[in-house]
């Protein structure tokens, strides 16, 4: 219905990430192996969080949520951007369109927020260890939970809203191997001011707040690590913020390279491989992160796998 009144045009032709037929095969395989490792690693951290009780806290707990959303927006794009390498034509439909972008705008938002919830789990354990059960009660980490979904829910709607108010007349090739805002802005007939500024107020909402609540997190968290007489104990505070910090460093980096620069000053063919970046690669890279810097982690490994290999 959304289609036929406000565009003409009722499908999308996706260019993909080259146009380079003799990369095509070599790319699909890449991406093809990239997005496998994302399922695997992913499915297995929420596996292993959710068999292995003493894993039953919040800092595993939001981690869980963190795997469950890098899973489910690499499952959004993913597989259409491997159809992109072995078909002459990627058609999306119109609706297709709509509701991948939809749900894209739901995860990387989602993503945002439990990132910035990580850092106040961080913050909490380290700054403030003897109350930290009673801050992170079950209930307050329950309430965190639904305002990183509920921003989810703000910034897909808050982009949807702006999409449904443009019309597509005639050219229907997106340049991206995803539909995305800005080269459907691109394409519409009526694109404005206006709908660039919404986009821009947006995403700063959606990377700005994220990144204002991680660095005031970080700065009393680094404050409380100085004041820590022993090496050790400075060294434990940093073991258990590393991990966060590079996942947190890659998305956010990324993220605002590709959103927050003028198109004038990156080119979208430029911004597809930085779109890449974040869409596929970090998803693969988190639970690997966490996997491998992580003692709890590794140590429920072994026992998961050690139990699985006696029974």
């Amino acid at each position: 219905m959304a289609a036929e009144n406000t565009s003409s045009v009722t499908e999308f032709i996706l260019t993909g990430l080259t146009d380079q037929a003799q990369l095509k095969i070599p790319l699909f395989f890449l991406f093809l192996s990239f997005y496998v490792v994302t399922v695997v690693g992913n499915l297995g951290l929420i596996t292993l969080i959710g068999l292995n009780s003493h894993l039953h806290i919040p800092m595993y707990f939001f981690l869980f949520n963190l795997s469950f959303i890098d899973f489910s927006y690499s499952t959004t794009l993913t597989p259409k951007m491997l159809m992109g390498f072995v078909s002459e034509k990627n058609i999306i439909s119109y609706a297709g369109c709509i509701t991948q972008f939809f749900f894209f705008c739901f995860f990387v938002f989602s993503e945002s927020f439990i990132l910035s919830a990580m850092a106040y789990d961080r913050y909490v354990a380290i700054c403030k260890p003897l109350v930290y059960t009673v801050t992170m009660s079950p209930q307050v980490c329950l309430l965190l939970l639904l305002g990183v979904y509920g921003m989810g829910v703000f910034g897909a709607v808050a982009h949807m809203g702006n999409i449904m108010f443009m019309t597509f007349c005639g050219d229907n090739l997106v340049n991206h191997y995803m539909c995305d805002i800005i080269p459907l802005l691109e394409l519409s007939c009526n694109s404005s001011y206006v709908n660039l500024l919404v986009v821009f107020i947006v995403v700063t909402i959606g990377i700005g707040v994220p990144i204002v609540t991680i660095f005031i997190s970080y700065g009393f968290i680094l404050s409380s690590i100085l004041h820590i007489s022993s090496t050790e104990g400075r060294s434990k505070a940093f073991s258990t913020c590393s991990s966060h910090i590079i996942v947190v460093s890659l998305f956010f980096g990324s993220g605002a390279f590709m959103y927050l620069k003028p198109p004038s000053i990156l080119p979208l063919d430029q911004g597809k491989v930085s779109s890449v970046f974040y869409t596929a690669v970090v998803p693969m890279l988190n639970p690997l992160i966490y996997s491998l810097r992580n003692k709890d982690v590794k140590v429920a490994l072994k026992k998961t796998l050690s139990i699985k290999i006696f029974s």
